[in-house]
């Protein structure tokens, strides 16, 4: 992989994490359970934020990281077949957290699903803004 090409791959990798990570969005935990909510909502089209192809890309993105099969096996090209994995994975990771995002958002503006029931107040919660 050339150097822009590793460095591309990095990037959007790592903005993909710090967005993932930000203090007071979705934990891994949350954006894991919001997986099969996307999918369902997405198939039954009450979600327009996605379509069934952008689904099915990423599960093949996950079939493809998975699989033996390699475009660039590591097995003959050593750490050069770990290019074509790396970038795939990059695009995985960075596309999961955005549509997990969006999704997430999705469901707290429409009142439906935990992300709305997490924004209820009930106490357990302050709203509050920072003013410098």
């Amino acid at each position: 992989m050339a150097r822009s090409g590793r460095v591309t791959t990095l990037r959007s990798l790592a903005g993909a994490l710090r967005l993932a990570m930000r203090p007071g969005g979705p934990s891994l935990a949350v954006r894991a359970s919001a997986l099969p909510r996307l999918i369902r909502a997405t198939l039954r089209g009450e979600y327009p934020g996605t379509s069934v192809t952008n689904l099915l890309l990423l599960v093949g993105a996950v079939g493809y990281v998975l699989s033996p099969i390699d475009l660039l096996p590591e097995a003959i090209l050593g750490p050069i077949g770990l290019a074509d994995d790396a970038f795939v994975v990059s695009w995985l990771v960075k596309n999961l957290v955005a549509e997990t995002e969006d999704f997430l958002a999705w469901e707290r503006s429409a009142g439906t699903g935990p992300a709305a029931s997490a924004d209820a107040t009930d106490g357990s919660t302050v709203r509050s803004h920072v003013i410098r």
